[in-house]
């Protein structure tokens, strides 16, 4: 098993597959698509790794932090998660925000995962529940539920403003988690502007 690798980054891609040299010998990683920017080319690079065996394939996944691979870890013995949906998964959710989502029943975040829909959000939010460590600060009683989180009410918002899951995913993960719903609109809207 293959457990981390460190060396220099030859090439990366901008689907998140990054070539690392140690000692001479290359190897192919897979990471989040969050984590290229950081791993540019002639750079140094640690990654802590898993290595997916199949019949017919090895496939070396890298993760800048142990978290991101402990959480990959857990997502793909979650029934009904591969290797793929979960780096699709840590792409849009780091761990912390994996965690939150999860704590507060957010399943239309979860669906802002490229091939995730309503009913296997559902799924794996209950299974979720079950396997990742959350903390209790991220348990806090809701009340009644019928408010949603913050950040949902913001995405809800986008959508409904005509922003595409793609749009909405990438302004939601650079807002702070908490605040009035007004003033996280009203930064969305102004990083959206400067992106078009």
């Amino acid at each position: 098993m293959i457990g981390s690798v460190r060396g220099t980054v030859l090439e990366r891609t901008p689907t998140g597959e990054v070539l690392v040299e140690v000692g001479g010998v290359g190897y192919r990683c897979l990471v989040p698509i969050s984590a290229v920017p950081q791993l540019t080319p002639g750079g140094a690079a640690f990654l802590m790794t898993h290595l997916h065996v199949r019949e017919d394939a090895m496939t070396l996944y890298g993760f800048p932090t142990r978290d991101e691979r402990d959480t990959f870890e857990v997502l793909i013995v979650t029934n009904g998660v591969g290797p793929k949906l979960a780096l699709a998964i840590l792409s849009v959710h780091p761990p912390a925000a994996l965690r939150r989502v999860v704590a507060d029943d957010d399943i239309d975040s979860l669906c802002l995962v490229s091939g995730v829909g309503k009913r296997t959000a559902q799924k794996l939010m209950l299974e979720l529940k079950a396997r990742l460590d959350l903390p209790d600060v991220d348990l806090r009683d809701l009340g009644d539920g019928a408010t949603p989180p913050v950040r949902a009410e913001v995405r809800a918002a986008l959508t409904e403003l005509g922003y595409a899951p793609d749009e909405v995913r990438a302004v939601l993960t650079d807002l702070p988690a908490d605040g009035a719903v007004e003033d996280l609109l009203r930064a969305a809207l102004k990083q959206l502007a400067v992106k078009a």
